[in-house]
């Protein structure tokens, strides 16, 4: 299946989807995950109109979309990995959203270098929907308070907020979590859904999604 056809496929059932819950699909953002993928497939993706992709690791990003963001306008590259606060100058400069602020000092560390380069990044709390302790992200319980820190001391512009579920629950469950959470904290995105289940967070209200084995295949690493 060519990268047109994955597009329209994918599209398709965002289309489907939204419809089943009577959504507008002008709501729904897709965002193309491209870590670990060259820059002649990003390409590809980039020729058929796609602007919105997904990086994990900022040196990665690095590489590959200083010269692709020289070259093509209207591109939006979505940090939705864990960020090191060593490397919060790097990701400031390269990134046009941040969907990983998932504890207090990240959070201090951006808002000082955002003022360092005069710059205001639109960010997203992770929320740790199944509170594992080996996995980043704010608990639910200490979201809300979390999500005011980081609004009024730290004056960061947070406009959502991200999820990823355990990978052996429904994710169902973490989706609906996470909307509940949004709602109570006055917030309107929601970043949540991979390829095996995008289908059910449009339904239960993802703003954004992030797919890439739906549009790349497989990963070759």
């Amino acid at each position: 299946m060519s990268y047109g056809e994955k597009l329209i496929e994918v599209q398709e059932a965002i289309n489907l989807a939204a419809a089943e819950v009577k959504r507008n699909t002008r709501d729904i953002s897709l965002v193309a995950v491209s870590k670990t993928q060259p820059i002649e497939k990003i390409e590809k993706l980039i020729s058929l109109g796609h602007r919105i992709f997904g990086e994990n690791r900022v040196q990665e990003a690095k590489t590959k979309w200083k010269p692709l963001k020289s070259k093509y306008d209207g591109l939006e590259l979505h940090l939705i990995g864990a960020l090191q606060t060593n490397k919060v100058k790097e990701a400031v400069a390269l990134f046009d959203v941040i969907e990983t602020v998932d504890r207090p000092k990240l959070a201090a560390a951006l808002s000082k270098e955002m003022s360092e380069q005069a710059v205001e990044i639109p960010c997203y709390i992770q929320v740790n929907t199944g509170e594992e302790r080996q996995k980043a992200g704010i608990y639910p319980e200490e979201t809300a308070d979390f999500v005011d820190y980081c609004k009024n001391e730290l004056s960061l512009n947070i406009l959502g907020l991200m999820c990823i579920p355990p990978a052996n629950e429904t994710p169902a469950l973490h989706f609906a979590l996470l909307a509940g959470i949004a709602e109570e904290t006055n917030l309107e995105n929601l970043s949540m859904g991979m390829s095996s289940d995008y289908e059910v967070a449009i339904k239960l209200g993802a703003t954004h999604i992030r797919l890439g084995t739906a549009l790349f295949g497989a990963r070759d690493i």
